[in-house]
């Protein structure tokens, strides 16, 4: 052994109390970085139910009454509604409808005639629109479209996990709708008959209005 290695001081050895001391630092940062990372949801977000299975069921059953009376606050008469739209499609948007992807939703009432029917849609003969305007409505047994969802604009995207619940929302209502509201119309006799109808289009063609009523009365 050389002088050299002989006089080079060795490093101390760290001692026990110091190695606790080390990992207790180490367990503390550890813990810090969880809270820090950590999200606190109040138990009223809707992301606290994201763990919870949505059931178009339970949903349909609870927000169609809402829904249903939305609507009917929202509803236009149909003469006015189409004034408004063929003179000014954008400001009768702004004003009446709720905007949807797929083009603005609006709420509308109306008396007429129903003329022929083909798998559940009636032509309805309406007093004062233009007679080049097509009114329908759709009495079932398969309601379509997405119109009880957006017609209000209080059911949005966001309140949903994914776009497979929000189609379902808007499946769940179409349900309801015949449960709470056609199933005491026979809607296989209506030809002929007056109706009064509340309900919701979406404006793809401004000339035909296909209807999804929430109210459905036959004098």
């Amino acid at each position: 052994m050389t002088a050299a290695a002989a006089t080079k001081p060795r490093g101390k050895k760290l001692g026990r109390g110091a190695k606790r001391g080390i990992w207790i630092g180490v367990i503390a940062l550890v813990v810090l970085g969880v809270v820090l990372g950590t999200k606190v949801v109040p138990s009223g977000d809707p992301l606290a139910q994201g763990n919870v299975e949505f059931d178009p069921a339970t949903f349909g059953a609870e927000n169609f009454p809402t829904v249903q009376e939305g609507i009917i606050d929202r509803a236009v008469d149909a003469a006015t509604l189409a004034d408004a739209i063929a003179a000014d499609p954008e400001a009768a948007a702004a004003e009446y409808a709720s905007e949807s992807s797929g083009g603005p939703v609006y709420s509308v009432t109306f008396t007429g005639v129903v003329g022929e029917g083909q798998s559940g849609i009636y032509e309805v003969q309406v007093d004062g629109v233009p007679d080049d305007l097509l009114i329908r409505v759709q009495t079932g047994p398969a309601i379509n479209g997405t119109e009880l969802r957006d017609a209000t604009g209080e059911i949005v995207f966001g309140q949903f996990t994914n776009q497979i619940e929000y189609q379902n929302a808007a499946a769940a209502l179409n349900e309801e709708l015949k449960t709470q509201v056609l199933a005491d119309v026979d809607t296989a006799s209506l030809t002929g008959r007056t109706i009064e109808v509340t309900g919701a289009f979406t404006l793809v063609n401004p000339a035909a209005w296909l209807v999804t009523p929430v109210e459905l009365s036959v004098r």
